[in-house]
């Protein structure tokens, strides 16, 4: 007897019956191969292939999003430079326009002095010439008060006529 017919015969092996049951276990397997692990399998690509996709789908959108927050960034620091260049182009609006309401108002003080010299002026004149108006009446009365005579039209203008040259001189 061989050694392995002994080992056979002390565990109790039957040789047909483990033969059939190899076949059975055989078959058995090849059902579960084809109708559960392969379609679990196909599942677990599927599920795989998905899990890959949505990572480089998630990939692709941070990458996106990346760009999109650059851009938004330089949209941001563009509209600050617009910004200050239009806070900057407002206030040389607003210093031009100053100047330009000072000068008008210089122009104006400057219009205005010279009205007023203009009338102070005039108002000198006429008071010169009512001051030798009434000098002049003066010495026409003084005049006949100290010859005692009435004086003609003529006295009158020649009187006037020589007051109003010395005063003239003067």
């Amino acid at each position: 007897m061989s050694q392995i017919q002994q080992v056979a015969q002390t565990f109790g092996v039957d040789w047909v019956h483990l033969g059939a049951q190899s076949i059975s276990f055989g078959i058995v397997c090849l059902v579960l191969y084809k109708l559960a692990y392969g379609p679990i399998l196909k599942m677990l690509e599927t599920r795989r292939q998905q899990i890959a996709a949505g990572l480089a789908n998630a990939a692709k959108i941070k990458a996106e999003l990346e760009s999109i927050e650059k851009q938004r960034l330089d949209v941001l620091a563009k509209a600050g430079d617009e910004g200050r260049q239009l806070v900057e182009d407002a206030r040389q609006a607003a210093a031009r326009v100053g100047a330009e309401e000072r000068r008008k108002a210089t122009a104006e003080a400057a219009q205005i002095v010279a009205r007023a010299r203009e009338a102070a002026e005039q108002e000198r004149a006429r008071m010169i010439a009512e001051v030798r108006h009434q000098v002049g009446k003066l010495v026409i009365q003084t005049a006949a008060s100290v010859t005692g005579k009435i004086l003609t039209a003529e006295d009158h203008r020649r009187l006037a006529e020589e007051t109003a040259n010395r005063l003239a001189v003067q």
